[in-house]
């Protein structure tokens, strides 16, 4: 009996252990519970730039000719402006809308970059998908904000990029910002720059939008200079890089076109690699021999009504997605552009080392 007696006194102890050590462990793991019912898990910081899903791929005719990869295709290039709870003009969209245009892009295999990565040819996506350049003119307080714990706020652009991204696995989260002279709507400098180092760090784009939002065609070329000079000292004051590309306000370009991309005020030069309109259709490939590198023209975010039954995003993704053999699919392969043969001649001579053709 007394040997009977250890052995369940031992075992009694090994299990209570047992039970012990699961609750701590699974308490350090953050699946436990404080005494108001809440889960101890908090919020994790978001990556500060998304990993490969897979080793790069090296495309060759047959993997192209599979996945239909055409890099001298379309490419949408999507204009938005204040993310409102309710609209106040044509051009202001709503959360849900944002969200929706959002999901109906990752659900359609779009991925998407940076204008300064669709002007430098960093195309840099999954084989068989689409790049789409989201870009948010003016550098409103609905575009991007952050919560107590850093985090981008429910119902911002960034904060519903985020949670498309977190739905759809491909969708990467990023984006171009043209701001002004008080990005995001702050006019602290240090919040400033906290915003701008946030959107940087997490692989978005923060560029030139003149200092004031001025009509470019209503000033002088020494005006135009001075707009586009007083915003890239700012930019560069707050901690954004110089910067590669340029929108213009209203879309309205300067009477001399060259000093859009080119030009001198107060002793500071500028240059941007590009210049992007206000609409009003996809873009060709920035491997196309016509890339228009200084007048892109982009597609605002709307529906179908008056102008928009041609001009707008519902109309032009529907387009698209009617005639796939017109947008631009990637092969996988940043390195090599590929495309079918009959297309062959209308891309850029310098990529002439580079191109598969099928």
């Amino acid at each position: 009996m007394t040997t009977v007696a250890s052995i369940v006194v031992a075992t009694v102890v090994i299990v209570v252990v047992g039970v012990v050590a699961l609750v701590l462990l699974t308490r350090a793991q953050g699946g436990g519970s404080q005494g108001d019912g809440r889960s101890k898990v908090r919020p994790q910081p978001l990556a500060a730039s998304p990993q490969p899903s897979a080793p790069p791929v090296r495309a060759t005719a047959e993997s192209a000719k599979k996945v239909k990869a055409n890099e001298a295709g379309l490419v949408p290039v999507i204009m938005y402006h204040r993310i409102l709870p309710k609209r106040v003009a044509s051009i202001d969209r709503t959360p849900a809308q944002l969200r929706k245009e959002l999901e109906r892009l990752a659900r359609s295999g779009y991925v998407p970059i940076t204008a300064a990565e669709l002007v430098a040819r960093k195309i840099d996506i999954p084989a068989g998908t689409h790049p789409v350049v989201l870009t948010f003119d003016d550098g409103h307080p609905s575009h991007f904000a952050v919560d107590r714990n850093g985090m981008p706020k429910n119902d911002t652009a960034v904060g519903i990029i985020y949670e498309v991204a977190a739905k759809y696995p491909n969708f990467r989260p990023a984006a171009t910002f043209w701001v002004n002279r008080d990005p995001f709507g702050l006019r602290d400098r240090e919040q400033q720059k906290k915003a701008v180092k946030w959107l940087l760090d997490h692989g978005f784009e923060v560029a030139n939008h003149t200092y004031s939002h001025a009509d470019l065609r209503r000033l002088s070329n020494k005006r135009v200079s001075e707009q586009i000079v007083r915003e890239e000292r700012l930019l560069k004051k707050i901690g954004a890089p110089p910067s590669t590309t340029f929108a213009l306000p209203y879309g309205s370009r300067p009477r001399k076109l060259s000093r859009a991309h080119d030009g001198k005020w107060d002793g500071t030069r500028y240059h941007f690699d590009a210049v992007f309109l206000a609409g009003a259709e996809p873009t060709v490939s920035p491997y196309a021999k016509s890339f228009p590198r200084y007048a892109i023209p982009r597609i605002q975010s709307n529906g179908k009504r008056g102008d928009c039954r041609r001009w707008c995003t519902t109309y032009w993704l529907d387009w698209l997605g009617e005639h796939p053999k017109k947008r631009y699919t990637s092969d996988g392969d940043p390195d090599r552009v590929s495309v079918p043969r009959k297309l062959r001649a209308t891309l850029s001579p310098d990529r002439a080392k580079s191109v598969i053709t099928y």
